[in-house]
């Protein structure tokens, strides 16, 4: 499925592959097994996190089943070219929290020849697309988009509720936070919640007809 030994071997550009899904999908495990395979392929790579994302290590990628890789935090994505000099393959974690300009940089990377693999939430809590990803995922060679299991119907998940009170577009969290639901789960319990903070008025303090003459 990826192309890792190109057959036009005088073509020295390299590629993006862009792994996507909802929460609790396997995005950084899968990004963690490619990486892995490639470092003991003896190809120097090296794997960057937005700063932001402390919840397990400053200096690791680990997934919920606690797989990990060693890594860099960097505030901005301007950051990741000055430290990916001579690389090989560059991976990139939760991509959806950095700036647009990760777009750019993940592109320019490529065309100087490296192998760029990207792990991000494709959507928000709302169902929206989340930040640069949907560029990133246009741009990219190869798109892999891969599935929780809905924690309500047992179908594959695609959508990451939020469980939590907050209204925060960023909210790192865990399963307190959120659950992974499918399409159907996902729009019958937006409708639950919209029902359930809708503002209902008094009968008595609704005027009548006769009052509105």
């Amino acid at each position: 499925m990826f192309l890792e030994n190109t057959v036009n071997q005088k073509e020295q550009f390299g590629w993006i592959e862009v792994i996507c899904g909802s929460m609790f999908s396997g995005k950084t495990e899968e990004l963690i097994r490619r990486l892995k395979r490639a470092k003991f392929a003896r190809q120097k790579v090296e794997i960057f996190k937005p700063s932001v994302d402390n919840r397990y290590d400053n200096d690791k990628v680990i997934s919920h089943d606690s797989n990990e890789i060693r890594s860099t935090s960097v505030p901005a994505a301007a950051d990741i070219p000055k430290l990916a000099d001579g690389c090989d393959v560059i991976g990139i974690d939760e991509a959806q929290f950095f700036d647009d300009e990760i777009v750019k940089v993940c592109n320019d990377l490529a065309n100087q020849g490296m192998r760029v693999i990207v792990a991000g939430l494709d959507m928000d809590f709302k169902g929206n697309p989340f930040g640069p990803m949907p560029a990133l995922m246009a741009t990219a060679e190869y798109v892999t988009k891969v599935h929780a299991v809905c924690t309500r119907t047992g179908n594959l998940a695609n959508y990451s509720y939020r469980i939590s009170e907050s209204d925060d577009l960023v909210l790192l969290g865990e399963t307190e936070d959120y659950e992974p639901l499918s399409r159907a789960a996902f729009y019958k319990a937006l409708l639950r919640e919209k029902v359930r903070t809708m503002e209902v008025k008094d009968p008595e303090q609704i005027p009548s007809k006769n009052q509105t003459q």
